[in-house]
């Protein structure tokens, strides 16, 4: 892995990621059919034609890159890069006419996340990230501008975002969610990839998630990063793996551990 190729697939990703945006738009508020995947998560076609269109991009232009998508199986590689797409993080924000969801890019390299973008099709806001080029973000067709994570210190004076409140109580981490909640300034479930955004550019200091898919988390972790922030698990690896996250500004993430270490994943 060199600096060079890092940069030339970041480049790729971040147009990719806005005209993958471009798709999704076209079925936004528009009353598209909703079916159930066999998690009884909702898909629709806006997700299938994003994704294969993220695809047919990637195999395009780095043929020997792997890609592994929410939607569709995994294509091999040989390159030594993986390319994890979720062309509609969010879709039940999407099918319900909210404006947060997001198209996620991240980039893979011996076994860890080293470029990432975040877009968000409806707002055209984005953030994005290479491992050691730091984190960036960009409102439409603005000038880039660096993304930091905020300067608080203290749970207390944070804002914490989720997904969805009841996932945490669906896996059997409620009370998780009551405690960060209490020792919070503010909670919001400004989730999805969006929340992760919020974090990068010092929106919002901590972002929980008690449920993820890798491809929720590939495009984060990198993002968060070069940001000066944390991307953890809930026991404080800094892994994409393990079916759950936390992003901090890094200030604020041992108190954040105190609490979510108590309530590790059942096997």
């Amino acid at each position: 892995m060199n600096a060079r190729d890092l940069l030339t697939r970041l480049e790729f990703a971040i147009n990719i990621a806005r005209e993958a945006g471009q798709i999704t738009l076209q079925f936004f508020q528009r009353g598209v059919d909703v079916e159930l995947k066999s998690d009884a998560s909702p898909v629709t076609i806006a997700d299938r034609e994003a994704e294969l269109y993220l695809r047919q991009r990637i195999a395009m232009e780095f043929a020997g890159d792997a890609i592994l998508g929410e939607e569709f199986p995994e294509k091999a590689g040989d390159s030594g890069y993986r390319w994890i797409l979720d062309p509609i993080d969010g879709t039940k924000s999407f099918i319900s006419g909210v404006p947060l969801y997001s198209t996620l890019i991240g980039i893979e390299h011996a076994g860890r996340s080293v470029v990432g973008v975040i877009q968000i099709p409806a707002l055209d806001e984005r953030v994005y990230a290479a491992k050691g080029a730091g984190a960036w973000y960009q409102r439409g067709n603005s000038e880039p501008t660096p993304a930091r994570v905020s300067s608080k210190s203290k749970l207390s004076e944070s804002l914490f975002c989720t997904s969805e409140v009841k996932t945490f109580y669906n896996v059997g981490r409620g009370p998780a969610y009551e405690r960060l909640q209490a020792a919070s300034w503010l909670g919001r479930t400004w989730g999805d990839g969006y929340g992760y955004l919020m974090v990068a550019t010092g929106r919002a200091e901590l972002m929980v998630d008690p449920k993820m898919n890798v491809w929720d988390c590939a495009a984060l972790q990198p993002v968060i990063e070069e940001a000066g922030g944390t991307f953890t698990d809930w026991s404080g690896a800094p892994t994409i793996y393990s079916g759950d996250a936390i992003a901090t500004n890094g200030k604020v993430l041992d108190e954040v551990l105190e609490i979510t270490r108590e309530f590790p994943a059942k096997k």
